[in-house]
């Protein structure tokens, strides 16, 4: 890697939480229609930023983690993993719980191998606001144009874009560097 820090993105680039994510959202919405909040939603993000506007974030954060937490236990290691296992300095950088970062770190083994963990409840702002990248490059000690973001979907990009860091899919940086 010649020195460069790689941040990983966790869910579906290290491992993959067994979470449905469906279900969640159905309960996210159910307990937000019990708050008297009816809207429309497009996916589980629009109910979580919905809960944000209206005063309901602790509620809606609290079924997500849980339901992350429980995945992670049961969560499947990917072959990217392997790569977070050799470079240094890493980090992880995730939309999910710090806590479920860390449980699914634990349970395959690499958590030693990730110092630095930040997760949408370590900072004001969750992906695809650059604010969690940023963070953990800055607790590596690094500069951003010397990290590398590798994640698997368009919020990860977006999300390094935003920052100003390279990105690379998760599929890219396997044939890259694997």
């Amino acid at each position: 890697m010649g020195g460069r820090a790689v941040v990983y993105d966790l869910d579906d680039t290290l491992v993959r939480l067994s979470v449905a994510w469906d279900a969640v959202t159905d309960e996210c919405v159910a307990a937000l229609e019990r708050r008297g909040v009816d809207r429309e939603y497009g996916d589980l993000w629009d109910a979580y930023r919905t809960a944000r506007e209206t005063g309901h974030l602790p509620l809606v954060d609290g079924i997500i983690a849980r339901h992350e937490r429980a995945g992670a236990r049961t969560s499947e290691r990917l072959p990217c993993a392997d790569l977070l296992a050799r470079d240094a300095p890493a980090a992880v950088c995730s939309l999910n719980s710090v806590g479920a970062c860390h449980i699914a770190l634990g349970v395959h083994g690499l958590r030693d191998h990730a110092p630095v963990v930040v997760g949408r409840d370590s900072v004001e702002a969750e992906k695809p606001d650059p604010e969690p990248l940023l963070a953990a490059i800055d607790r590596l000690g690094v500069e951003r144009e010397d990290a590398v973001f590798v994640g698997d979907g368009a919020r990860d990009e977006r999300t390094a874009e935003r920052a100003g860091v390279e990105f690379a899919y998760v599929e890219e940086w396997l044939d890259r560097v694997g």
